[in-house]
């Protein structure tokens, strides 16, 4: 699925925000191919998802959304930011593309989507913490985890970290409505493209930003929820294609 364009060498800043219960080394493969596409991409782990975080139940929604801020704002003079979010960061990147509209010239959603004003991944979630293992065996059965080797999952079980209860039932706060227009890839592969518009159309909460934005293109990369492991090669050429052609003006 390599889809770089020819043009500008200069490419745009890239801030890779993991979901739910990773860190930064969840990026380690996408990291590697998008460096030998010339990019310097930053990956992000967000508050509390470290490993040796002493209170998760300190950490709220706001902490994450300030990282991917901080992240945004630092991009080099003179570049706009392309935002990758996958699942569940969905929620603090939607709120600091909402800050920061002005800085940001894509959002790459990976397997995700743009949230609304409200919106909270599980308001009844309790507890400081949410581990993986609460949702392991459904994540195998519904069949999230299709394209990762054995040799990943158990990497995936034992590195991953438990996710801050309160990133879970925090609502999101948004107010520029400019967010709207800045371009969005959605790139959809535990489900099709199809499904995802479906979906958002029969009122599923996570997809309702799907209807609001209105510069979405929706892409197909067939694997499981997890590409940054199956297919790191394919969603690393996609996301080089979206930062060069932010600085080209695609």
């Amino acid at each position: 699925m390599s889809e770089i364009p020819p043009g500008p060498t200069m490419p745009s800043h890239v801030v890779l925000v993991p979901g739910f219960w990773l860190g930064a080394w969840a990026w380690d493969d996408v990291v590697h191919h998008l460096r030998e596409q010339g990019l310097d991409p930053v990956a992000l782990t967000l508050p509390g998802l470290e490993t040796d975080h002493p209170d998760r139940g300190a950490v709220t929604l706001e902490d994450h959304v300030r990282a991917v801020e901080e992240a945004i704002a630092a991009a080099p003079p003179g570049t706009r930011t392309v935002l990758v979010a996958h699942s569940g960061a969905a929620v603090p990147a939607t709120a600091a593309l909402d800050r920061l509209v002005d800085e940001v010239a894509h959002v790459v959603w990976v397997d995700t989507a743009p949230v609304v004003d409200g919106y909270a991944m599980d308001p009844a979630a309790e507890g400081s913490e949410h581990p993986l293992s609460a949702q392991w065996d459904d994540e195998l059965e519904q069949g999230s985890m299709r394209g990762l080797s054995e040799e990943q999952l158990a990497t995936f079980r034992d590195r991953a970290v438990p996710q801050p209860a309160a990133t879970l039932r925090e609502q999101v706060s948004l107010h520029d409505d400019r967010r709207l227009d800045v371009p969005g890839t959605v790139v959809c592969t535990a489900f099709t493209s199809a499904d995802y518009r479906s979906y958002a159309e029969q009122g599923a909460p996570f997809l309702a930003g799907l209807l609001e934005h209105r510069a979405l293109r929706l892409v197909d990369l067939p694997t499981g929820h997890w590409p940054m492991w199956s297919e790191p090669q394919q969603l690393a050429d996609l996301i080089t294609a979206r930062a060069l052609g932010a600085v080209a003006g695609a």
